[in-house]
């Protein structure tokens, strides 16, 4: 009888993770990317000004990066990023920049430098502006590349 018993829960839990696996599945097929449009063209123009004069001076007037900061665009940024999410990244940006000042520039003008810099990037705009909360921005994400369907 308690084998029989201890047979049945297995069967159950294994159903369970097939089902919940099947369905995280299915929610990370259509989970947003940066190659979803995720930012607006008047967001990054804003994002230009305002990182010549938060962000240039360290990471390089072509984002390129400096001496001691690394780069902004390009196949080593993108890379460095790959498979986290734009939270990460948006919440990396609120806490520590400009060094040594990140209160210096509000959140709103840090999510238009991430619009400026996911443009530069070569990811595509869209019809909606890249948030300036992590939480929502958590649900987007980083890919080096389109994600294949």
């Amino acid at each position: 009888m308690r084998t029989s018993t201890l047979l049945f829960g297995m069967v159950v839990v294994l159903a369970v993770i097939a089902v919940c696996g099947a369905g995280a599945g299915v929610l990370a097929s259509q989970a947003r990317s940066v190659w979803d449009g995720v930012y607006t063209v008047e967001q990054a123009q804003r994002g230009a000004v305002l990182y010549v004069e938060a962000c240039a001076e360290c990471h390089g007037p072509d984002l390129s990066g400096g001496e001691m900061s690394p780069g902004l665009a390009g196949g080593e940024f993108a890379w460095n990023w790959n498979g986290l999410s734009v939270g990460d990244l948006f919440e990396r940006l609120r806490v520590s920049m400009p060094q040594g000042v990140p209160g210096s520039v509000n959140r709103q003008d840090k999510a238009d430098i991430l619009a400026y810099m996911f443009e530069m990037n070569g990811f595509p705009a869209g019809e909606s502006e890249l948030a300036n909360r992590t939480a929502l921005l958590a649900g987007i994400a980083f890919a080096a590349e389109p994600l294949q369907n």
